[in-house]
Parts: C-alpha cells; sequence; structure tokens
C-alpha cells in the first residue's frame, strides 16, 4: 500500500461525498445537482467555498449556518466521511486498479440511494439507470468473475464463448436474478393483499447491482438486506407503535447490505460454499 495514494483517495473521497450530499438533497426533488451552487435551505444564503470543506467546514461552523445559523443536518458531514471510507477500503482491498474505480463508484451510487430511500423512499432513476450502463462497461472492461454463468453455459451446455461473452453473462445473470426476485415477490404479495410490498425502484436498484455483481453476490445482497430489514424494521414498528403496512426502506437496507458485499460478501459467499464440497 503506498501511504500518499491512500491519503489522497481518501480526500478524494471526502469531496466526492459533499458532491453526493448534493444528489441526495436534489435528486428526489427533481432539481439539478450542478445548478444553482450550494446554498442555506433555510435562508437560501449561496455557501462560500471556505465554508464548503468536507467535515472541517461542519466543525467549524458548529454545525450551523454562517448566516442564519439554521442547524445543519449531521447527515452531511457523516456521508462525507463514510463516503472516505468507502474509497480507502476499496484502495485497500484492490490497490491502483480498475476494480477500485468500479467498486468506489458502485459504493458511491449505494450511498445516495441509501440516504435518499431513507429520508424520501426515493430510489431515483438518475443514479439508477446510468450506473446500470456503467455496470454493462465495467463487464466489458473487468470480468465479473462470478462464475454462475461459465458454469451455466460452458460446463452445462457446452458453448465456447469469449471472457468478455461470460463476464456480460455474468452481470445480466445478476440482473435477471436480482431485478426478477424482487419484481415476483412484489407482484404475489400484492395479488395476495392487494398492497404493493415495494416500489419499482427497488427492482432497478436491484437490476443495477447485479450488472456490477454476477448472481453471487447479489443474492447476498437481497439475504442480507432483507433479513436485516425484517428485523430492525420490526422492531422499530413494534417500538413506534407504528402501523403493520408502514413503509420501510429497503432500498436503504439492500444499499447497506451491499456495501457489505463489495468488501466481504466474497469472503461469505466462499465460506458458505466451503460446506458443500
Amino acid at each position: 500500500m503506498n501511504l500518499f495514494f491512500a491519503v489522497m483517495i481518501f480526500f478524494l473521497g471526502l469531496v466526492v461525498g459533499s458532491f453526493l450530499n448534493v444528489c441526495i438533497y436534489r435528486l428526489p426533488r427533481g432539481e439539478s445537482v450542478v445548478h444553482p451552487r450550494s446554498h442555506c435551505s433555510s435562508c437560501n444564503a449561496m455557501v462560500a467555498a471556505y465554508d464548503n470543506i468536507p467535515v472541517l467546514s461542519y466543525l467549524i461552523l458548529n454545525g450551523k449556518c454562517r448566516h442564519c445559523r439554521a442547524p445543519i443536518s449531521f447527515i452531511y458531514p457523516a456521508v462525507e466521511l463514510f463516503t472516505g471510507i468507502v474509497f480507502l477500503m476499496t484502495y485497500l482491498w484492490w490497490g491502483f486498479t480498475p476494480q477500485t474505480a468500479k467498486m468506489a463508484i458502485l459504493g458511491a451510487a449505494l450511498i445516495v440511494l441509501i440516504f435518499t430511500d431513507y429520508r424520501e423512499r426515493i430510489l431515483p432513476d438518475r443514479v439508477n439507470f446510468p450506473l446500470m450502463a456503467l455496470g454493462v462497461a465495467f463487464a466489458v472492461l473487468i470480468p465479473v468473475g462470478d462464475g454462475a454463468a461459465r458454469r451455466l453455459l460452458t460446463q452445462l451446455l457446452g458453448l465456447s464463448l469469449h471472457p468478455i461473452a461470460i463476464s456480460l453473462a455474468d452481470a445480466l445473470l445478476g440482473a435477471l436474478v436480482g431485478g426478477g426476485i424482487l419484481f415476483v415477490l412484489g407482484e404475489i404479495w400484492f395479488r395476495l393483499r392487494g398492497v404493493e410490498a415495494m416500489g419499482f425502484g427497488d427492482v432497478k436498484m436491484m437490476i443495477m447491482v447485479g450488472l456490477f455483481f454476477g448472481l453471487k453476490l447479489t443474492v447476498l445482497t437481497m439475504l442480507l438486506g432483507s433479513l436485516v430489514g425484517s428485523l430492525i424494521g420490526g422492531v422499530y414498528i413494534l417500538i413506534s407503535k407504528k402501523d403493520t403496512q408502514y413503509a420501510l426502506p429497503l432500498g436503504t437496507f439492500l444499499g447497506v447490505a451491499g456495501l457489505f458485499a463489495i468488501f466481504w460478501g466474497n469472503r461469505v459467499v466462499t465460506a458458505y460454499m466451503s460446506l458443500f464440497p
């Protein structure tokens, strides 16, 4: 590990996290993420460059707007720091490689989806659709390496395909299973109960995740996200005495599970597969 690169990538993550805050706030409102400049949501005063330094400005201003002294949500520095840590971890895991860029981009997208779903119950198409395209592009450039498509196409069907075709097949299989399972479960629940169990945004999110991960990590993401969501959501509903029809932010839990899968998913899958020699 090169310490200089590690520090630079961490600070790059802080800067990207500042932009992600803009996305988290503006995308659910249908606003541009590039215009106008950052401004206080209470008094609309423009935020000066020296008040827009990731994390540091929040601490210097004591979490308040310089002009109207309205409180600034702790989510802003949390997202910046979280993104910096995710970027640093991708470098520690994969070094200065294309895989680092791929997983850092996916991690940044998941952070936006985690917070937009938590705050607004929205998983923006302006995140999911561009990332779907990037997922396909990365599958061409970097082997997905899931192995499911190779087993299906080569070993079972006897087809001999180029490694790029295998990688694309892995990505498409992950997208099909990730989006398909959620879509089918949602339809079944709707037919049985007459209530939408999830929005189509969750389906699009898992299609995007599947294109990056392939089959195995996508299934792991869905299992972990659903399990954690059910446990935390059930406890929250009981404590807060919410109605059982209360809409939980499934995308938030799936996003957290996706971040886990980026770094530790392959280890979990390998440990699980070792149980079945």
